[in-house]
């Protein structure tokens, strides 16, 4: 097995882990166990996490990110240059993923509080990805992709896709605050998400962990579901995100991976 020495991390929540104990940085949401902590410990890794809840490949590339008044710069320009691995999760920002469950949730929890009129004024908006959005989201990953080996000429560059949210056992209004129609719509958005991953993994030759299947058969009204619920107000922007069960089994995955040449 390859020794690494620097793991670099680069991405959003689904990488960064918000309502994982312990947090080490509030406005980034990023804990102390996600699965870049968690591979970097098993491999006696020095760890560079840039994670920053929120993030978009344009955040991680181009542009800073403002997080109430915390000023992120683009995640890229503080890879080290001598990462000997670089994990890459994002894009599902740049197509509204959880945004979309997060709106989904406060329409439905409105709607139920005011006797379902709110469906006979307005019908909820069911996120739908245009072509554009799915060429810019494959865009900006393979170029996160070059811009890290640019950087980190040694660097292994290993992308890790989204967790699934729902999946068969997922029962509307019992284990998502949505309707029937709502799931599927955030199944598909998954689904296309994966296919931004395969396709920018084929572009660039990156290595591509699949938590997305990895997953299945730990969606939210599983047994043992890897994302976290709705939760309270105050945990509001937790929801829907990995639990910690879930990044240990992206980050054993991973491990394995990297057992591969």
């Amino acid at each position: 097995m390859t020794t690494y020495r620097k793991v670099a991390a680069l991405g959003s929540s689904y990488a960064a882990g918000p309502g994982i104990p312990p947090i080490e940085n509030r406005a980034a949401k990023r804990s102390g166990n996600n699965y870049p902590h968690v591979v970097a410990r098993a491999l006696g890794a020095e760890l560079v996490d840039l994670t920053v809840s929120g993030a978009t490949t344009s955040t991680i590339l181009d542009t800073a990110q403002r997080v109430r008044r915390v000023e992120f710069e683009p995640q890229i320009a503080s890879l080290p240059a001598d990462a000997d691995l670089v994990l890459v999760t994002a894009a599902g920002n740049d197509m509204n993923y959880i945004g979309s469950a997060m709106k989904l949730a406060a329409y439905f929890t409105i709607d139920r509080y005011t006797g379902h009129r709110l469906r006979r004024w307005k019908p909820p908006v069911l996120p739908a990805p245009t072509a554009q959005q799915l060429d810019s989201a494959v865009k900006g990953l393979a170029r996160i992709v070059t811009e890290a080996r640019l950087r980190a000429p040694a660097a292994r560059v290993v992308l890790v896709d989204y967790l699934p949210m729902v999946g068969e056992h997922t029962v509307p209004f019992r284990n998502v605050p949505f309707d029937a129609a709502a799931i599927d719509a955030l199944a598909s958005v998954h689904e296309q998400l994966t296919a931004v991953f395969t396709t920018a993994a084929e572009r660039t030759g990156a290595d591509v962990v699949r938590a997305s299947q990895l997953g299945v058969g730990h969606e939210l009204g599983s047994a043992t579901p890897w994302i976290q619920p709705l939760r309270p107000l105050h945990r509001l922007s937790d929801s829907f995100h990995p639990t910690s069960d879930g990044m240990n089994a992206i980050a054993e995955d991973l491990l394995r991976t990297l057992t591969r040449p």
